[in-house]
């Protein structure tokens, strides 16, 4: 089928048309979370990659409550769209990481701002509790409720070497428990970890395919500074290859081919704040990406799905 009698690939905001009725803007909220491989329950240090700054909006900062900066985000956003809804996006850290009683009151205390119609929660996949799971179940029955795991890969080896702290069979357990609860899953892969070349990573696509999720953010590796990360660079640059822009829109075309075509690919890339950012810079807008992933797969005369298969 040539691509222009379909969709080139299966848009987010397809997804939350469908979903609501109306505008709905995420807001990214600190709960004041930490995260196991940070605090000594699996390890120190994080991931090699992370530079939590590089995830959070001027307004979602720790210091200030949920409900400032639910308030502060949605007056951000309000005097565009006045009628526009929100979800409460955790994000920062590990967001289902605490006892119980403490999530409920960070995601109830989200919940009462006036505005705010469901909750998408960024976590682990070795921090997800049947109880917590339980609850979130329950809830989902009156607002909507996301989560989104980071997976960043689904290779060991990687999973090892950027002290992630996890395998991917933990993974696939908690997206398999998740979703089986009837919860939209989320998940989160990094592009170009050291010794993941280009034919692993249509194999990646093939695997994630294989699991019940609903959506997929992409992520080009990027060198934050005040990473270990960084550090290994500097010491051996040779390990690293970083995706010049063009290569990279290729990578993406050639992963949306083998994606599920049901997947709802949410984002692209990732944007880092230039006085963190050491590489690559591609002086793009994420939208200003989208189109040339777009036009790159009007010449492939492609699509999400064309090289899938149910078999594979």
């Amino acid at each position: 089928m040539n691509c222009e009698e379909r969709f080139y690939f299966n848009d987010f905001g397809g997804y939350m048309r469908r979903n609501f009725d109306f505008k709905v803007q995420k807001i990214s909220i600190d709960g004041g979370f930490t995260c196991p491989n940070r605090d000594g329950t699996k390890g120190t240090g994080g991931c090699t990659y992370c530079n939590n700054r590089t995830f959070n909006p001027a307004y979602c900062h720790r210091n200030r409550s949920v409900t400032e900066q639910m308030n502060e985000g949605i007056a951000f956003f309000a005097h565009k769209y006045p009628k526009m809804r929100y979800l409460a996006y955790f994000q920062a850290y590990t967001n289902t990481y605490d006892s119980l009683e403490v999530l409920r009151a960070r995601y109830e205390e989200a919940l009462r701002v006036d505005g705010c119609v469901g909750l998408v929660i960024g976590t682990r996949p070795d921090c997800m509790p049947e109880e917590l799971l339980d609850y979130l179940q329950e809830l989902s029955h009156k607002v909507y409720v996301m989560v989104e795991y980071g997976v960043e890969s689904t290779d060991d080896a990687t999973l090892r070497r950027i002290n992630r702290g996890h395998d991917y069979a933990t993974a696939v357990d908690a997206i398999g428990r998740t979703a089986a609860r009837g919860l939209p899953v989320g998940v989160h892969i990094i592009l170009g970890l050291p010794g993941e070349e280009r034919a692993s990573l249509i194999r990646q696509a093939r695997q994630l395919s294989e699991l019940p999720i609903t959506t997929l953010k992409l992520h080009q590796l990027q060198l934050i500074r005040g990473t270990r990360m960084a550090e290994e660079f500097d010491e051996s640059p040779e390990d690293f290859h970083l995706f010049e822009l063009d290569e990279y829109i290729e990578v993406v075309v050639d992963y949306l081919e083998n994606l599920r075509p049901d997947i709802v690919v949410e984002r692209f890339a990732s944007q880092s704040p230039k006085e963190l950012l050491i590489a690559p810079d591609w002086g793009l807008k994420n939208y200003e990406l989208v189109d040339k992933i777009k036009r790159r797969i009007r010449e492939r005369d492609t699509w999400q799905g064309k090289n899938y298969s149910a078999t594979l």
